[in-house]
């Protein structure tokens, strides 16, 4: 079985400000006036709160971390398999050591970024995480610093080792967008918030079942459907020069009936401009529409046993799926097919088990309008 693969990485300098009023903690010359008043680092302690709650899960688990107080030095407090995928020049680290690790452990295939800090902290990671769009790796942070603005961080440490849990078991977590902000410090010191968006992260957080297609107390699967039918639709008005793929099944199916398209229930079309531009392609004629060309594929999960692919998809040839990318293949089930799998991963069957690895650890799938949840696959 695959072991769940978790980012950690902590900035030991977060908060350390706080104590003694400084109102934060960006610059060198900040950090050095608070270490030499005597303020305590505390945030190696509070990812220790975190990784905690996994103490039942450590035979399923490796963390990739930075040397050090960076995170290596926590794990080997906590008897947690890890390996260093960053050494920082410096004794005192930096913003841009926060970046070259969070890089380095995207480089290593993470499926969860864990990381410790406070706002300046959280837009580091912000900015790596920019720098290569096709990954969306999700994060959580662990508040530690003086001031939390952005939306990415739980709500204490021990909530976040929580969420991480019930991803490591495999358990239904749902993702959502959340925002980075962080505040002027200069002006924070001279009594003004100059509060500044940043960007947005993918974040995971305990599953909720708040949505508007509420039936008797429980989701009403078809209504569901349409939700989803309709999520698809908009991205593909935002998309109209990408070929959409559509897979066979009937999750995808309803997405093809809601617009009006014919649909090879048991194969595959492709769509362009909300216009069915091929019909029951094999995989010689899929790769050579889309080759070069923006594509997309719209997959569902067979019910009970959880395969996207291996499974009445063969047109969806490893050449194809290796040329479109992970980032460009959406999956598409109601959170009940998915609670129906009970826990079980998806299974990738391409033919090609290195393509099946690479592919491995979490897809995000929608389940409703704009309604997402991170679910393992392997």
């Amino acid at each position: 079985m695959r072991q769940f693969r978790l980012g950690m990485v902590i900035n030991p300098y977060a908060g350390i400000g706080g104590a003694l009023a400084l109102k934060g903690s960006d610059g060198a010359a900040i950090r050095r006036e608070a270490l030499a008043a005597g303020a305590p680092k505390q945030a190696g302690e509070k990812m220790k709160k975190a990784l905690a709650v996994l103490a039942p899960l450590t035979d399923n688990l490796h963390v990739l971390t930075g040397a050090g107080e960076m995170g290596a030095q926590v794990c080997e407090e906590l008897g947690l398999s890890y390996s260093v995928v960053y050494h920082p020049e410096a004794k005192q680290t930096e913003g841009e050591d926060t970046e070259a690790v969070v890089g380095a452990i995207m480089a290593n295939n993470a499926d969860l970024l864990l990381f410790a800090g406070g706002d300046g902290t959280a837009r580091n990671v912000c900015n790596r995480i920019d720098e290569q769009p096709e990954y969306a790796l999700p994060v959580i942070g662990v508040p530690a610093g003086c001031k939390i603005h952005s939306g990415v961080y739980a709500v204490t440490p021990t909530a976040a080792g929580e969420v991480v849990a019930m991803m490591v078991k495999g358990e239904l977590v749902s993702e959502i967008e959340a925002e980075v902000r962080d505040i002027d410090e200069r002006a924070f010191r001279e009594g003004r918030v100059l509060a500044k968006h940043y960007g947005e992260l993918v974040v995971p957080h305990a599953l909720t079942y708040v949505q508007g297609v509420k039936m008797g107390g429980k989701e009403s699967d078809e209504m569901v459907l349409d939700d989803i039918a309709a999520f698809v639709d908009e991205i593909m008005e935002e998309e109209p020069q990408t070929y959409f793929v559509m897979g066979s099944g009937s999750t995808v199916a309803n997405i093809m009936a809601a617009q009006d398209l014919a649909n090879t229930l048991l194969g595959v079309d492709v769509v362009k401009e909300k216009t069915v531009v091929a019909s029951d392609v094999t995989a010689s004629e899929l790769l050579q529409l889309t080759s070069n060309q923006p594509t997309k594929l719209i997959i569902t999960v067979i019910g009970g046993q959880g395969h996207i692919f291996g499974r009445g998809n063969q047109q969806l040839s490893p050449a194809f799926l290796r040329q479109i990318g992970k980032e460009n293949i959406l999956v598409v089930a109601t959170k009940n097919k998915l609670q129906g799998l009970e826990g079980r991963p998806l299974r990738l069957d391409t033919g090609d088990s290195d393509l099946d690895d690479g592919m491995g650890g979490y897809f995000s799938v929608i389940t409703g309008y704009r309604d997402k949840v991170l679910y393992p696959a392997q």
